[in-house]
């Protein structure tokens, strides 16, 4: 991301969302509460695939999980063995969709 991202707060997603992905933008958006989060990458990709583009949603920090997980050898293999096969499944998308939980906001990257 750069500067010139647009960044846009939750209430004013659903106006902006199909002209940002059908002019392949990438963004992030702001203020997005662990209430709201699901509803909102929920309509983000189900925006994505309308305009038959792919996507990969994840979480930022994920791969701490991994890290803890050295310390217990079954959740540490466990995590890695997850994340590697849900990145082989979504390979090569057009947009990622990160879950930046701590900052409260989703980022959503075009990638072709």
């Amino acid at each position: 991301m750069n500067e010139n991202t647009p960044k846009l707060p939750l209430a004013e997603l659903n106006g902006q969302l199909p002209a940002l992905i059908a002019g392949h933008r990438s963004f992030e958006v702001w203020d997005v509460d662990m209430e709201a989060l699901f509803d909102t990458v929920q309509a983000v990709e189900t925006e994505i695939e309308k305009q038959r583009l792919t996507c990969r949603i994840y979480t930022r920090g994920r791969l701490a999980a991994v890290a803890l997980g050295i310390f217990r050898l079954k959740a540490g293999i466990a995590a890695a063995a997850g994340i590697a096969a849900h990145r082989f499944a979504t390979r090569n998308p057009d947009y990622e969709i990160c879950k930046d939980i701590a900052n409260s906001r989703l980022i959503v990257s075009f990638k072709k």
